[in-house]
């Protein structure tokens, strides 16, 4: 795969799928702290689902002072719709203690600073630089941005830390903000994991393994 070829699959998803702020699809964050515990909640769960939780869970708990001295059996009560409720709720609740006596009650800019708090390995991180702080450092790598790179070239590797160098090093850096949310929305519309919708595929005759 030419970067090339990568800058024409990108125009033609970015076109294809505009991003509004309403899509339930996707987490639906009102400031950087309430994306930063979505986005952990979100792990093995959808974003629907987590869309869900938010109004109970932020209502009651609206900064990380708060959720720092939560009762973990209330949040437990909470978040149990998003599954794993128990190690979640503790991970959460640790990030909010972390955040409060490291950082100042503030979400760090960094992914350095924030892959060392509970729940937040790179995925996390990234998604919080890049969508809440709009710094683009790296890029997000979930289930579908894997699928999808694979099956477009874009990457050989399986790894995500591997997948993540790669796409970097292929794709124009004002694409590391976006891409995630690209190929997100065509792999659930589109190139799904079981039976991809090839036949109205935009970008097929880019796809090695178009059928």
């Amino acid at each position: 795969m030419t970067a090339t070829s990568a800058e024409y699959i990108l125009q033609k998803l970015n076109a294809a799928y505009p991003h509004t702020a309403d899509d339930m699809n996707f987490l639906q964050f009102r400031n950087n702290f309430e994306l930063l515990i979505m986005t952990i909640l979100s792990a093995q769960t959808t974003d629907v689902t987590v869309n869900g939780l938010r109004d109970e869970l932020f209502s009651a708990y609206p900064n990380a002072e708060a959720l720092a001295a939560a009762d973990q059996t209330e949040v437990e009560r909470i978040i149990h719709p998003a599954g794993f409720f128990r190690s979640k709720a503790k991970n959460i609740i640790g990030a909010s203690k972390k955040l409060c006596t490291e950082f100042g009650g503030e979400i760090p800019q960094t992914i350095e600073e924030l892959i060392t708090l509970p729940g937040v390995g790179r995925k996390t991180a990234n998604i919080v630089t890049n969508h809440g702080f709009h710094k683009a450092y790296g890029i997000a790598v979930d289930t579908h941005v894997k699928r999808l790179s694979q099956r477009l070239g874009f990457t050989k590797s399986t790894d995500p830390d591997t997948i993540e160098k790669d796409l970097t090093a292929l794709l124009d850096r004002k694409w590391w903000e976006h891409v995630n949310y690209l190929l997100i929305s065509h792999g659930r519309a589109v190139c799904t994991a079981k039976k991809p919708a090839c036949e109205r595929c935009i970008i097929r005759e880019h796809c090695p393994e178009a059928k």
